[in-house]
């Protein structure tokens, strides 16, 4: 007997949650926090450097924190000599060499998670719930603009 699942933000939530807490369990081996792992990854994404005003809107928008907050990640992974400011630049952070390490330990840590997690996942299946959620954060992502 089959049962169907609907997706909805419950199934979609524990999916996240459940997943969340196996790479906290990476991410706690390294002593970095989930929010330090978002940011080391973005300055990644943009070659090791990166703005600073960008990263904190980056880490506003997606994470959901206030400035504050994302100011406080930001001097942590300086304080822990992770990110720089960029040289006669300080409104731009860089990779230190133990940052650069860090990052990478953890983005392929994580590489292996998800390939745990998602193997023998029909890729058909996996491309569509893709589209669903993409679409799905686009429309939670406008309401929340709209109300702002």
């Amino acid at each position: 007997m089959s049962s169907t699942v609907t997706v909805n933000g419950q199934i979609i939530g524990q999916a996240h949650y459940a997943t969340r807490a196996v790479l906290e369990r990476l991410l706690a081996e390294s002593g970095t926090t989930f929010h330090q792992c978002v940011a080391l990854n973005a300055t990644a994404e943009n070659g090791g450097t990166t703005e600073r005003a960008a990263l904190v809107a980056r880490m506003t928008g997606t994470l959901r924190i206030d400035r504050a907050t994302a100011d406080t990640v930001l001097t942590e992974l300086t304080s822990a000599g992770l990110l720089e400011e960029a040289p006669g630049d300080d409104s731009r952070l860089v990779f230190t060499e133990a940052g650069r390490e860090r990052q990478t330990d953890i983005r392929t840590g994580s590489a292996a998670i998800s390939a745990r997690l998602y193997a023998g996942l029909p890729a058909d299946e996996l491309a569509a719930a893709g589209r669903v959620l993409t679409a799905v954060t686009a429309r939670a992502n406008a309401e929340l603009a709209d109300a702002a």
